[in-house]
């Protein structure tokens, strides 16, 4: 909690006015006054409300996909992780551990990687981070290198691509798909290799990682960001844009790479870009109403992929608000602030019981998978920043 509750409106917007980091004032409810052993009841009882859902043979659970199922089990190793208690330590370790058993490198994302890193972080399971090393092995044969950039081809791929695009180096984007002949590439599969390879960076102290992590983050920089938010995909055959979407996701794992790697580097760029990224998360029309409350990936009635992209953005904030403590306190302030907003959101709008609608706006529903688990990262991050 760390006091920032008690910041007065005028002190919460003059302290960060100076880089444009201040609190917009229309936001919902941007202080938080609850204990932080009633946030880890709250959100220890949204966890346990999903756990009925487990199939315990794959891993997953009922009513989400593989992706969505394996960042029930990052919440799960970052609430003990936040908390400072092991509830979850035997269900996360144990079932991350059966679906390396069951999948080769988990997946071609990075996904169930991450959440093994953050259950290495919680728990000091050494066979998690070398699940992870092997999987960022696998999705490194898809990023492209400097040599790869410089030739126009790569060993996974059966085509020839553009090396530059935009005059910058196709170095350090990874392709989404293992086809030989598909040719996208975009934001969010080089931002989760950006943050596997920077988390794995800090864990091993190999140089190798960061040099990775640093590639892909030029990649989204140059080539797929405008005005500091990660922009979709490309195809690497003609450098063309897809759609002009924005997904909280894209941006989300950009920042939380970012992050690490301003741990990592202290670049003083990296440092700077990082802060632009979050305000501009924080503060687009593009994923929130005019109250800051986001209402992107509201689908009540059945799953979507969109409806866990906002959770991922929220807990890079979460990542942002710890790292940077006595770094850029105006930061944390909106940061802190902006958690606040969609925990009340949460709490007042979407709520039924212990469960949650996947629309924060409201109103609330009955329980189902996807709800739940989009609202668990907020709650988790609540214990850090709320």
């Amino acid at each position: 909690m760390l006091g920032l509750a008690s910041l007065s409106l005028l002190s919460l917007a003059g302290l960060s006015l100076a880089q444009d980091l201040g609190v917009p004032l229309n936001w919902r409810k941007f202080s938080n006054d609850r204990s932080d052993a009633e946030i880890i009841k709250i959100s220890e009882a949204a966890i346990d409300a999903i756990l009925p859902k487990l199939k315990k043979d794959t891993g997953e659970f009922d009513g989400i996909g593989y992706w969505q199922s394996g960042n029930v089990w990052a919440s799960m190793a970052n609430e003990d992780y936040r908390a400072g208690t092991t509830k979850y330590k035997d269900q996360v370790v144990g079932q991350l551990k059966n679906v390396w058993g069951l999948r080769d490198n988990y997946d071609q994302w990075g996904w169930w990687a991450t959440a093994a890193v953050y259950a290495w972080r919680a728990y000091n399971d050494k066979d998690l981070l070398n699940n992870a090393i092997k999987t960022w092995e696998h999705i490194n044969t898809y990023a492209i290198s400097d040599d790869d950039a410089k030739a126009g081809k790569i060993s996974t791929k059966d085509f020839t691509f553009k090396g530059t695009c935009n005059d910058k180096s196709m170095a350090g984007g990874v392709f989404w798909k293992t086809e030989k002949g598909s040719d996208g590439i975009n934001s969010i599969t080089t931002g989760l290799y950006m943050t596997l390879s920077a988390y794995l960076g800090e864990a091993t102290g190999d140089d190798k990682y960061i040099k990775a992590a640093e590639k892909s983050l030029a990649w989204i920089r140059n080539i797929n960001m405008k005005d500091n938010l990660a922009l979709d995909s490309i195809t690497a055959k003609d450098c063309k844009h897809g759609a002009d979407w924005l997904f909280t996701y894209n941006t989300g794992k950009l920042l939380e790479g970012l992050e690490i790697l301003v741990d990592l580097t202290d670049k003083d760029d990296y440092r700077k870009l990082a802060a632009n990224v979050a305000n501009a998360a924080m503060k687009t029309n593009a994923w929130h109403r005019d109250d800051g409350v986001i209402k992107e990936g509201a689908y009540p009635k059945e799953n979507n992929d969109a409806v866990g992209f906002k959770s991922v953005l929220v807990r890079a904030l979460d990542e942002a608000y710890n790292r940077r403590k006595g770094d850029n306190e105006a930061l944390r302030i909106l940061i802190h602030s902006y958690v606040c907003v969609q925990f009340n959101a949460l709490l007042d709008l979407a709520a039924k019981g212990d469960t949650y609608s996947s629309s924060w706006t409201g109103p609330a529903q009955d329980f189902t998978t996807w709800g739940q688990m989009a609202a668990l990262d907020v709650f988790v991050a609540a214990i850090n920043a709320a």
